[in-house]
């Protein structure tokens, strides 16, 4: 009698680990095909905009891309050339001050004494 229990237990174990798996792969796959759908979506609302918006005459939305993509890293670029030099001037201008303030406190330590 217990082995009978024990074998319509693992059978109904089995049916509940089968229902689960399928239950799994409706969900992802499920998943998968809205999140391709919203995917697609998007990168045909993107693609309308840049030609509707963004492209010169004659030109392809994947040209308007390109082009777009290419100014904005030069613009990236230029603005890290800028950023690059405001540190150093700042740099210099703190080591300036740095060897004024030394100076400074130099010049109270030996304003009391007397040259000999």
């Amino acid at each position: 009698m217990t082995k009978k229990i024990a074998e319509v237990n693992e059978k109904i174990a089995e049916g509940v680990v089968t229902g689960y798996k399928k239950i799994e792969e409706g969900v992802v796959t499920g998943y998968k095909k809205i999140e391709e759908g919203v995917v697609e979506g998007f990168n045909k609302v993107n693609d309308a905009i840049v030609e509707k918006v963004f492209t010169k005459e004659g030109e392809t939305v994947e040209e308007a891309k390109a082009r777009m993509s290419a100014a904005a890293e030069a613009c990236t670029a230029s603005s890290n050339q800028i950023i690059e030099k405001h540190k150093a001037e700042q740099q210099k201008r703190m080591e300036k001050q740095q060897e004024m303030i030394n100076a400074s406190i130099e010049a109270s330590k030996n304003a009391g004494k007397v040259n000999r």
